[in-house]
């Protein structure tokens, strides 16, 4: 499997790496081995040091890895600059509560008292060397919100990042050496995706964590299973955008707009079924619409720019193939559906309505700036058609009526609802999801416990 740098804008290939052999992992997991013995050990206030110096130095070095990413993925140099800017605000986040997130619990001595404890507490201890299976997406930031609360707690990691995106990969390692942590603490594996089995297997590896595709997370889960280890995974999504009559029309087609094409529309959580009740579906599709059509497409090196190609030639045929289909199956296009002429992988922002059961856009994830429009007839359809679906990641709800707030809250089939909103993610906050989506939790305190050994230690009378 090739492990390179191909800018998406034009398909040119930057740099070439070679993978890791078997000698350079066996060293690379001896090392994460031996570090983790004693960075165990250390304090959360020189933890949070180091940490705080990551922080630092990716500030310092957000233009520079901006480009990078840029060039390796094809976000917009805006966006990619500002999810450096996130990755330092969760690490420092992380610095400052991860002592309070991990303190130890001690339940009242009357609710122990007759195991015959004088006392008892829950101790939260790292795990050991946690392997990383990250994707190209969000380069910087899927990868700090791993590494940020595992370092805290005392683990070590081990990333094994997407093959397009290896100098993203290598940027990470250097920022942690940089930053004070000895070369165990956090190590890039440049491997393909058929070398996780044999390194997930391996008795160092204690837990793994995965974003990406289904596929990819049933074989973690699966060798993990084998293997009695823990994993958290965070899989596909296909989030609705709910719409009510007493929404804000002007702003929630705003912000749809965003919601649907951010990180040029390649986004777990991107909002991606738009299911709007009948009193404003018109309304809506119209603001909507006009929305997607007036997006600047272009060189993702612009600043202007507001969608640039996709990360690869492969997932431009993809996201074709859906809209094809639905096209073939009676879909109407408002607007985009058709490739651009000329070099890199671009696609149009697309709206498509019409949708039915059958068509494969309303079971698969779109990845890519292509929109479904449904219309519901009620707040029980709106339900319906958003829980109809094997994602369940986040979900976005627009309404000013109370009740209906509280019936979405209960109702969908998620792992966020966000009201009046675009769904994001923000470190003091749990995400994942249920049903195909994964399971587990990143970020906030449920993040950072997901890979502790949450000990209980009781003492006799």
């Amino acid at each position: 499997m090739s492990i390179a740098t191909v800018n998406p804008a034009n398909g040119e290939t930057l740099k070439t790496y070679e993978a890791m052999g078997e000698e350079e992992i066996e060293r690379r997991l001896q090392l994460a081995e031996a570090t983790f013995r004693t960075y165990r050990t250390t304090s959360f206030s020189e933890r949070a040091r180091m940490l705080n110096r990551a922080a630092d130095l990716l500030d310092e070095d957000r233009q520079e890895i901006g480009r990078v990413m840029t060039t390796e993925m094809g976000k917009p140099v805006v966006q990619a600059r500002a999810e450096a800017a996130k990755c330092a605000k969760a690490m420092r986040w992380y610095a400052e509560h991860a002592e309070e997130l991990l303190a130890d619990e001690e339940p009242a001595e009357s609710d122990v008292k007759d195991s015959g404890a004088s006392r008892a507490l829950v101790r939260y201890r790292p795990l050991g060397p946690v392997l990383a299976v990250m994707p190209w997406n969000f380069p910087l930031w899927q990868v700090v919100r791993f590494a940020a609360p595992a370092l805290m707690a005392g683990n070590v990691g081990l990333l094994k990042h997407a093959s397009n995106v290896p100098q993203t990969a290598l940027y990470l390692e250097d920022l942690f050496h940089r930053a004070g942590f000895t070369e165990g603490c956090f190590q890039t594996l440049l491997v393909g995706s058929g070398a996780v089995d044999d390194i997930l297997r391996d008795e160092r590896v204690r837990a793994a964590t995965l974003t990406g595709s289904e596929p990819a997370g049933r074989a973690v889960a699966s060798t993990a299973g084998e293997m009695v280890k823990k994993t958290v995974l965070e899989l596909g999504g296909s989030d609705p955008f709910v719409v009510m009559p007493s929404a804000d029309l002007d702003r929630a087609a705003e912000v749809a707009v965003t919601a649907r094409v951010q990180n040029n529309g390649q986004s777990c959580i991107a909002a991606k079924r738009f299911i709007v009740h009948t009193d404003v579906y018109d309304a809506f599709a119209e603001r909507f619409v006009a929305g997607m059509k007036a997006l600047k497409v272009g060189d993702p090196m612009h600043e202007e720019t507001e969608v640039g190609p996709l990360s690869s030639e492969r997932g431009r045929a993809d996201l074709e193939e859906l809209v094809d289909d639905a096209r073939r199956s009676g879909a109407s296009v408002l607007c985009g559906g058709e490739r651009p002429d000329g070099p890199g992988w671009y696609y149009p922002p697309t709206v498509l309505a019409g949708i039915t059961r059958e068509m494969r856009v309303h079971r698969e994830e779109a990845f890519g700036p292509v929109a479904t429009l449904y219309r519901a007839a009620d707040l029980d359809e709106a339900v319906l058609i958003a829980n109809d679906s094997s994602f369940g990641l986040s979900s976005n709800v627009w309404t000013r009526d109370e009740n209906e707030v509280d019936r979405f809250v209960r109702d969908l089939e998620a792992g966020g609802v966000y009201v009046n909103g675009m769904t994001a993610s923000h470190p003091a906050l749990p995400f994942g999801g249920v049903k195909r989506s994964g399971y587990g939790r990143e970020l906030s305190g449920h993040g950072i416990r997901e890979f502790c050994n949450i000990t209980t230690v009781w003492h006799g009378a």
